[in-house]
Formats: C-alpha cells, sequence, structure tokens
C-alpha cells in the first residue's frame, strides 16, 4: 500500500509495542506512512497487533525482545536492519512503573526492575539504534514522563528512572546531532494504559485526582501520545534537537 503522511517511506521502530502507547504508535506510524518493526517481550500480543495492520494494508513485523537485555535489543535491531535495510525513526517506548510506596521498605528487586527496564532499556536501545543511523541519519523518541519532570505520587525508582531518560536524551542529542541523528523525548501525563488501568482500580478516588491535577481535566487516550511521538521522528520537527515536549493536558504547566 503508498502511504502519506507525516512518516511516509520512514522505517521505525517501536519498543514497549504490546500495548498502551506502543500500540497506539503502531497504529499512528502506519497511518503516517511508516514500516513498523514491534518490539516487546508478549510475543502473543504483538503477533495480533501485527495481523491487525496487515489486515488494514500496512507493511508490520515484530520481534520479541526485553530491553533490559542489550543483546536482546542488538537481535532486534538486526532484524529491523535485515527486513528493511535501514532504520529511520525509534520510538523506545517500553517501561514500567509501581504504584506509591514507601523508599525505606522498598525491595531491591523493585528498583532494580524499574531501573533496569526505563534507564538501561533506553540505554540499550540508543546504543544499537545510533549505529544503525549513522550512514543516513534519523531521528529517536524516548519516552519519559511527567515523573521526569516533577515528583509525581509514585515509586521514587520510577520518578528517578524517568529523570534519568531525559539526561540520556539530552547527552545522546547534544552528541549526535551534528551527525544527523535528531534525539527527543516526550514527557505524557496520565494516560490510559495497563499500568495506569490497573493503578487505578487499585486506588479508590485516584482517577478523580488525576482528572482535576491538570487544566484539561481527563486522561489521555494512548493515540495522543503517540501523535506527539510521530511529529518528533518526522521531519516536520527537523529544528528539534534534545527537547522534553510535555504531553500532559498542561499538568506541569502548574
Amino acid at each position: 500500500m503508498t502511504q502519506q503522511g507525516l512518516l511516509a517511506g520512514k522505517c521505525a521502530f517501536i519498543s514497549g509495542a504490546s500495548s498502551g502507547i506502543g500500540a497506539a504508535a503502531a497504529r499512528v506510524f502506519c497511518r503516517e506512512g511508516a514500516v513498523v518493526m514491534l518490539v516487546a517481550r508478549r510475543g502473543e500480543k504483538l503477533d495480533a497487533l501485527t495481523r491487525e495492520l496487515r489486515g488494514k494494508g500496512y507493511e508490520a513485523h515484530y520481534t520479541t525482545a526485553d530491553v533490559a537485555r542489550g543483546a536482546e535489543v542488538a537481535e532486534a535491531v538486526d532484524r529491523t536492519l535485515d527486513r528493511f535495510g535501514r532504520l529511520d525513526v525509534a520510538f523506545n517506548n517500553a517501561g514500567v512503573g509501581a504504584a506509591q510506596v514507601p523508599l525505606h521498605v522498598m525491595e531491591d528487586e523493585l528498583y532494580d526492575l524499574i531501573m533496569d527496564t526505563n534507564v538501561r532499556g533506553v540505554w540499550n536501545c540508543m546504543r544499537h539504534q545510533i549505529p544503525a543511523m549513522l550512514a543516513r541519519g534519523g531521528a529517536i523518541v524516548n519516552t519519559s514522563s511527567t515523573a521526569g519532570l516533577v515528583a509525581t505520587p509514585v515509586a521514587a525508582p520510577y520518578i528517578a528512572s524517568k529523570h534519568a531518560v531525559l539526561g540520556l536524551t539530552k547527552a545522546a542529542a547534544a552528541e549526535y546531532a551534528s551527525r544527523g541523528i535528531r534525539i527527543n523525548a516526550i514527557a505524557p501525563g496520565s494516560t490510559r494504559s495497563e499500568m495506569i488501568d490497573d493503578w487505578l482500580e487499585q486506588e479508590p478516588g485516584a482517577e478523580e485526582l488525576l482528572r482535576g491535577a491538570a487544566p484539561l481535566p481527563r486522561i489521555a487516550e494512548p493515540e495522543e501520545i503517540a501523535e506527539a511521538a510521530a511529529w518528533l521522528g518526522s521531519d516536520r520537527a527537523s529544528f528539534v534537537v534534545g527537547a522534553t515536549v510535555p504531553v500532559d493536558g498542561g499538568w506541569t504547566v502548574r
């Protein structure tokens, strides 16, 4: 199918693509003209999404990988290059979170899980995506959070990890902009996802709290976040480098 749109002719790598913002990005990126490699740990969900996209005439493929494991990310990038011959856009969206737990009673295992997925995962992705982009240039978009800008009512390691994503984004952006690779981040606010929905079920009244915390009093749909990622990955954002774009209904303006 011949496509037109923000990402027409682009080959995109999307991590965390099995649900939430990542799955929404797969749909948005395809609609905007990209061919996509979907990456996550849950192969059955990736398979179902890939079949959905192909059923609409889009070109989509998937491979399973845990972004916390560098060798698996390297293999996923290699499979992307084998399939498409190049990599133009990467959306590093995979992440895990946790509800607020007092720091002094938190288990090391939870800290390690969050930091390894959210920080090492972005590190692993960029260190293998960048070599694939050096010859032709490209764009990388990393998913941080409003928790990367201010403290939010979630687990402390999640806040630390999302601050770290912004640091990695800025450092890499400064290092590679002159070599044709634009690297930016988005900072989503409250967004419909498995993680948020689970938290809302566990915390009565939390949804009302979230709705009242931003000037735009609602929770975002994942497609609304994916739209921002698509723009940052497109040539229309050609002068945007090292930026953090809040997509939060105005939550961080207060």
